[in-house]
């Protein structure tokens, strides 16, 4: 609620049931009276015309009969009324009237009374024209720089502007690419005509070229369109604003200058005659409508906006200066001279609440009254409470805002098989070997209500697939139990980067306030045995990349950990062990005797990723079965990070390669339709319409590539949870995502990542953090800046390893992903 609210000065209620909108107000002298005193003119699209001239006996009084001065009813609705010299030969003020399919001007005059009803008041018709086209809105000045008098143009739903010399019809034009109207202004300095397109952008067309350019009465296609006379219509220039508009209006501050402002649906913009940006604003409500005017002060402009909070915003330039409330949402808003007070702020609501009012504020003499003190009875408090609470409860259970999943209204499981199917259903798979295994997995579903359109999504990681990932169901008894089961099976020859799997169920729960049922979702998470995409293999002693691993807690077994991939299957302790994985790889996992190392190696780096979580997973499940709860694992050497930018810079390659492809694909594509079309001429068929750049805007969004994502991402952790002060977190990211010249910018970030969360950082944004994290969704990257330690160590190779540390592998708050991945190992 505004502290300031609009001073009523005169105000009154239109009709019953009528609608108005932002064309329907106007305020001129418009019965020429030469005092300078302004008229409001209003029109209803019931049809009814009303001229008020607003004389309160005090401040705040309403509508008296003596200041409706004409009330007509037209007939037809009412879209807009203008004021200006529309009449030839004269240059007195007459009033212009647009309907949907006519436009009409009058001449409102007023004849001295001699009781005490005082002057009567009439409309005559001047002229009409009647329209072959659907109106929208108008706009009117001295097109082409004539004196004295004012041409009217008319915008029709179907983007056609329509040009009347007063009493005659001159022209018609159709605005190229127009799909719906737009509003539409005449700038009189610049003699051209602005309005904002269905494509969100502010187009600008000159007077002369409209009026040169080809006939556009008869809307033709094709050869007879490109016989006709005359010019091409050409846009003067055109700014694209993102959004549609709801008004325009332009305001000059001297003969030289003049600006054009535009009324968004989240901004307003100030531009300059050329399409420049002057200043704009961005608004934190939804706005009705505004009308800027020159300020007192010499080269600013003062803005009005009405919002749909019954708000209504004074800015000069972009600066807010007051701020008022209303008692109704404007549509429409002028200022004027009404009564010898210059100033006077009219606004119309689109129910017909029309206000003359002015701002400031008035002094309030309401006393709020003395509290009664009275004694507390402590068991009434008590019953009260308990009665609330009870209320609360009850509403809750209605769903009238989200609960908690404790009342188990579905619960779902998940069972893998524990073993492998003895016919496998990997029909499709391209692994390179003709024994791909697969695995059951069922799915069970219990209701403890009734539940309605459950619907069962099952998601694994890729190269993994599912028979069937989709299941749904209609309904769901209270106390019956549904099973579904399907079969998954690696698809392609590549190591998944994990071996878990996630069940989604979304269902509806019908509620007595909600019959449709309120969305709920739950989900259940299973794990997929190592057998499903590995066989035992041979250990190897040598290898190319190796990977240790220290614990606190004496070496285990390995044929413990992994039963059924040990070659010796009566030795009980297995310190080597070899895994072989269906696309062809090898692994070797090796368990020190004396000491508490277990060591991963394998000949490719990406195949040590997957053993090495595997171990750590079922160490900790080991320990938990015997009750050992301080187990941690941890990773002592140099961090391969020369292996892991390899593998970007490979991937890099690819990609380099792929839009060379792209590229030579595309200049075949360009022959190929030069012979469509010469074939589709040659067969006398219609060229097929455009798709409005629908497919350039599909292609740029697949255009995001891994290192540009994975930049951003390792730029928004550094400049989050890994910031090392306040200034880091300060993120203007950009929204585009563009390919990298190559990755040296991509290597130095990731090294930064590894340091800082060698010297303790977490990937974790939580609550106990030691610095207040500011979080800010990535769009883009910025330079990441360093500390003195790191900017020695970048201005080195990038490939240089790292000083020994130690880095924590069981962290479990670190993010999953590619990224985890790699640093994992």
């Amino acid at each position: 609620m505004s502290l300031f609210k609009a001073r009523d000065w005169w105000s009154t209620l239109l009709g019953e049931k009528e609608e108005f909108d932002q064309g329907c107000l106007c305020l001129a002298d418009v019965d020429n009276s030469r005092s300078g005193q302004d008229k409001i003119i209003v029109g209803s699209f019931m049809g009814y015309l009303r001229i008020f001239n607003p004389r309160p006996v005090k401040t705040g009084d309403g509508a008296q009969a003596e200041d409706l001065l004409l009330e007509v009813h037209l007939r037809d609705p009412i879209l807009q009324v203008e004021v200006g010299k529309f009449v030839s030969g004269t240059e007195m003020l007459h009033l212009a009237v647009l309907h949907s399919r006519q436009l009409c001007v009058y001449f409102v005059s007023g004849t001295l009374g001699n009781v005490e009803h005082g002057n009567q008041y009439q409309m005559k018709l001047m002229y009409k024209h009647h329209l072959q086209r659907t109106a929208c809105n108008m706009t009117y000045g001295p097109f082409g720089g004539v004196k004295g008098r004012d041409l009217i143009c008319i915008q029709s739903m179907d983007g056609m502007l329509m040009v009347f010399e007063q009493e005659s019809y001159a022209f018609g034009r159709f605005l190229p690419g127009s799909l719906l109207p737009g509003p539409l202004a005449y700038s009189a300095r610049t003699d051209s005509f602005i309005t904002v397109s269905s494509c969100r952008q502010v187009e600008s067309y000159k007077y002369q070229v409209l009026a040169f350019a080809t006939d556009a009465d008869k809307r033709e296609e094709t050869e007879q369109q490109k016989l006709g006379s005359g010019k091409r219509l050409v846009v003067d220039w055109t700014l694209n604003i993102g959004e549609q508009a709801l008004d325009i209006c332009i305001v000059s501050f001297n003969q030289s200058t003049s600006s054009v402002f535009v009324l968004g649906e989240r901004n307003f913009f100030c531009l300059k005659d050329n399409g420049q940006i002057r200043f704009m604003k961005k608004l934190d409500y939804n706005p009705s409508c505004f009308l800027p005017y020159c300020s007192v002060s010499e080269g600013t402009i003062n803005t009005l906006i009405g919002n749909h909070n019954n708000m209504l915003h004074i800015y000069q330039d972009v600066t807010l200066k007051w701020a008022t409330q209303l008692p109704h949402i404007p549509v429409a808003v002028k200022v004027g001279s009404l009564h010898d007070l210059k100033g006077v702020i009219v606004t119309l609501s689109d129910d017909g609440h029309l206000q003359c009012s002015y701002l400031g504020t008035d002094p309030s003499l309401f006393q709020a009254p003395k509290i009664e003190s009275r004694e507390l009875n402590y068991e009434e408090l008590d019953a009260e409470l308990k009665e609330l609470q009870k209320i609360i409860k009850d509403v809750k259970s209605q769903g009238v805002w989200p609960m908690t999943e404790r009342e188990d209204d579905l619960k779902v499981s998940a069972a893998v098989s524990p073993s492998l199917d003895s016919v496998s259903q990997a029909t499709d798979a391209d692994v390179g070997t003709d024994l791909v295994p697969s695995i059951t997995v069922k799915v069970t579903l219990q209701s403890r209500v009734t539940l309605q359109k459950a619907k069962l999504s099952v998601y694994v990681q890729p190269p993994l697939a599912l028979t069937c990932d989709h299941f749904s169901f209609d309904f769901l008894a209270p106390e019956v139990t549904s099973t579904v089961a399907f079969s998954v099976y690696l698809k392609r020859g590549y190591t998944p980067s994990e071996l878990e799997g996630n069940a989604v169920v979304s269902y509806a729960k019908p509620t007595d306030r909600n019959p449709d049922g309120i969305p709920r979702v739950i989900q259940c998470k299973f794990r997929l045995p190592l057998k499903l995409i590995c066989l035992p293999g041979q250990p190897s002693k040598t290898a190319s990349h190796k990977l240790t691993i220290d614990t606190n807690k004496s070496p285990v077994s390995l044929f413990n950990l992994f039963p059924g991939f040990s070659s010796q299957p009566d030795d009980d302790q297995v310190n080597v062990m070899g895994f072989c994985f269906l696309g062809g790889s090898r692994v070797t996992l090796l368990a020190s005797k004396t000491s508490q190392r277990y060591r991963i190696q394998s000949e490719q780096f990406e195949d040590l990723w997957l053993i090495t979580n595997e171990l750590i997973l079922r160490l900790q499940e080991y320990f938990e079965k015997q009750g050992i709860k301080d187990f941690a694992c941890s990773f002592s050497g140099f961090i391969p990070l020369q292996e892991y930018f390899e593998l970007i810079d490979h991937h890099f390659e690819l990609r380099l390669n792929g839009q060379k492809l792209e590229e030579l694909l595309s200049q075949r594509a360009v022959q190929f339709r030069a012979i469509e079309r010469r074939l589709l001429t040659r067969f006398k068929d219609k060229t097929p319409a455009p798709l409005q750049h629908l497919d350039t805007l599909l292609d740029g969004t697949y255009k995001q590539g891994w290192e540009e994502t994975v930049d951003a991402a390792v730029s928004h952790l550094l400049k989050t949870c890994l910031s090392k002060s306040s200034k880091e977190q300060a993120l203007n990211l950009s929204s585009h995502l563009n390919m990298p010249k190559d990755t040296s910018r991509l290597k130095k970030h990731i090294t930064l990542l590894c340091d800082r969360l060698a010297k303790g950082g977490r990937l974790c944004l939580s609550a106990d953090a030691a610095t207040p994290q500011t979080i800010v969704m990535p769009g883009g990257c910025t330079p990441i800046p360093e500390s003195d330690l790191e900017e020695r160590s970048a201005e080195q190779d990038s490939t240089e390893p790292f000083t020994s540390h130690r880095l924590l592998i069981a962290e479990p708050s670190a993010p999953e992903g590619s990224i985890h991945q790699g640093l994992s190992e």
